[in-house]
């Protein structure tokens, strides 16, 4: 009786668990029926989306989405210029603090330690080692603070009533300036010396001066041997050599003279002849400054007065000559801020109208980029110089790979900058959106900064801060380079030494304080290229500092991805070499050497300068006031910035 009763609560026990599961499955059923309508019903919203509604709803779409993404931007990062020339550096005296034989081995050690400072000369160590001055502490003290401007390095002695030795940045810049200088100007003297080398050019000549190499010699060692191949060119900067003759052979060899500092030999290898005719034998220990025949086929022969380009024309300057008399007129109360294109540590960038009508003739609504700096910021991170420069590169700069500047304005809190309006939107943000660009779309923006650089280097003016955020597109879906805050004019075979840059933009000669030229600029191109190709830069790391050990590792180090052609591959390595004489762009054809490379084969350079070719991407823009391509800022609440009146600003 008993298990008959259990037998019959099992079964009701599981045809009650058999009804739940089938509930549970109408349930599901159910679900999945609504997750089809709701599918279909997103579908069609979509699609409505896409055809009728995108304008109107881009702007909520703006501010609920990418108003959280637009805060990934990276940052540019700068000291303050310098402006020394040799002449003044070769005068300044260099503090001296006395220390102790530990403490001297403490702070070498510590340099030797840094994954940056131990590439320095040994010279230039010394004289860091000298000039650092003593720092003292008590117990709990604040020495850094957080969002400070710094420009000290220090080096810790005594940990609780902290000691430490400290170095400014303008005396550790003075060291690293004066020592490259030095260098250069000697082999500058040492080349104009040479009968060969005397019909160059100061940059020819400067660039042969970057590609020497010092060789040491022991006394009695042989440099050159009679009757050997050779392909390289000598030029004794230290010590003396004997040179000897065999005329037959198994003779003994025959004295032929001395040579000294300043003298060199084996100029015909250079032409090609490459059999030595004399021994050339150390008769102390001997530094030679030498260069081989490839390095200087490379940059001899050929290389363009760059000066001379043409990428200027005579109707183009009178249109913005034109432009320029029309802008004088206008003043600040002319405009009102539309909307925000960009925010920065520096200001913001507005849109702004132009509603002087006597001006304008017409009822049209003209609108500018409005850029707009704090000037007491400027002051504090020492920028004066910088935007100075920016502004007189701008102003003067005539490409149509460049955004204008038309005039600047000023109060006493803030300067203003009216640039052209560009509403196709950043490079950035399109790049953001889509996660990276097929190989054609990547050459037509890269072709266009090609041709801003050339311009600008033309001129003499290196760019410093290539990137995709400064990239802006018109509403055709040009490309133009704008934010010129790092720019210079170094003129022609010089160098400049301010650290400046995006962390991962920036090349190994800035990160090791050698002093930058142009060159810097086509490091950036090739990082440029292979961010565009693949959506991240080739060296990146978690911050700044283990970035610029990833980059000096080299683009040898890097995998790249399959998506990346093998021509492109092998122009981003050509544009990337850790030699800056070594880049693509910096040899004897210049930029043409970038423009006939095999991944540019086919395309049409032409209609590029001539605007007439299609883009690869045209942004919608609807009118003079559509800001839809930019993504969505928060309004200014921050409180007004302090006066400014110290008057570095009479310029503007």
């Amino acid at each position: 009786m008993g298990t008959l009763r259990d037998l019959q609560y099992a079964l009701q026990e599981k045809i009650e668990e058999l009804r739940q599961r089938d509930a549970l499955i109408d349930e599901l059923e159910l679900e999945l029926d609504q997750k089809d309508e709701l599918i279909q019903k997103l579908q069609n919203e979509l699609d409505k989306y896409r055809s009728v509604i995108k304008p109107a709803t881009q702007q909520v779409h703006k501010a609920s989405v990418l108003q959280e993404q637009h805060r990934t931007k990276r940052q540019a990062i700068s000291g303050e210029p310098t402006a020394f020339d040799i002449h003044e550096l070769s005068h300044v005296t260099l503090p001296f603090y006395p220390k102790s034989p530990q403490s001297k081995d403490l702070i070498k050690e510590a340099i030797l330690d840094n994954d940056f400072m131990k590439n320095l000369e040994l010279s230039q160590i010394q004289e860091i080692v000298d000039s650092m001055y003593p720092v003292e502490y008590g117990k709990d003290s604040c020495i850094i603070k957080e969002g400070d401007v710094g420009s000290l390095v220090y080096v810790m002695e005594a940990l609780t009533n902290v000691k430490l030795w400290a170095i400014d940045r303008q005396c550790f810049q003075t060291i690293m300036m004066r020592t490259g200088l030095i260098k250069h100007a000697e082999y500058m003297e040492f080349l104009k010396s040479v009968p060969t080398f005397q019909g160059l050019s100061e940059e020819i000549l400067s660039k042969l001066a970057d590609v020497m190499e010092e060789t040491h010699y022991g006394d009695g060692e042989y440099i050159v041997r009679q009757g050997a191949r050779g392909d390289t060119f000598f030029i004794i900067s230290k010590g003396k050599v004997n040179v000897t003759r065999e005329d037959l052979p198994n003779d003994m060899p025959v004295y032929l003279r001395a040579l000294g500092k300043g003298d060199w030999f084996g100029e015909k290898a250079l032409q090609g002849e490459d059999i030595r005719t004399a021994n050339v034998i150390a008769a102390d220990a001997v530094t030679c400054l030498v260069i081989d025949r490839d390095s200087f086929k490379h940059l001899i022969g050929g290389l363009e007065d760059v000066s001379n380009k043409g990428y200027e024309d005579a109707g183009a300057k009178a249109k913005y000559e034109a432009e320029n008399a029309f802008f004088c007129n206008l003043k600040l109360v002319d405009f009102n801020i539309i909307d925000t294109l960009g925010v920065g540590g520096f200001g913001r960038v507005e849109l702004v109208g132009c509603l002087n009508k006597v001006q304008l003739k017409s009822d049209e609504i003209k609108t500018f980029a409005m850029k707009i700096l704090k000037k007491r910021h400027i002051v504090d991170t020492r920028q004066q110089e910088h935007i100075r420069s920016e502004k007189q590169i701008m102003q003067e700069a005539h490409s149509d790979f460049i955004v204008r500047l038309y005039r600047t304005f000023k109060d006493a809190k803030y300067l203003y900058m009216l640039m052209e309006a560009c509403l196709g939107g950043e490079l950035w943000t399109i790049l953001r959106d889509r996660g990276s660009f097929e190989d054609s779309t990547t050459r037509f923006y890269t072709a266009c900064v090609v041709e801003a650089f050339a311009y600008l280097h033309s001129k003499g003016i290196i760019y410093r801060d290539l990137k995709p955020e400064n990239l802006i597109l018109d509403h055709r879906g040009y490309a133009k380079l704008v934010d010129f805050g790092f720019a210079k004019k170094i003129g022609f075979g010089k160098k400049t030494w301010t650290f400046c840059g995006t962390p991962e933009y920036v090349a190994p000669e800035i990160i090791l304080n050698k002093g930058h030229d142009i060159s810097a600029d086509y490091w950036s191109l090739g990082i440029l290229m292979y961010e565009l190709l693949t959506g991240s830069p080739p060296f990146s790391g978690p911050d700044p500092m283990k970035t610029y050990n990833i980059i000096l590792r080299g683009i040898d180090m890097i995998e790249f991805p399959k998506k990346i052609t093998k021509n492109a591959a092998n122009l981003i390595k050509k544009l990337c070499r850790d030699n800056p004489s070594e880049r693509l762009g910096n040899l004897k054809n210049g930029v043409k050497d970038i423009q006939k490379h095999k991944w540019f084969e086919g395309f049409n350079w032409e209609g590029l300068r001539k605007g007439t070719l299609t883009p690869p991407i045209i942004p919608e823009v609807s009118s003079s006031t559509d800001t839809s391509n930019f993504d969505s800022f928060p309004e200014d609440n921050d409180d007004p910035p302090p006066d400014d009146m110290s008057g570095w600003d009479t310029d503007f």
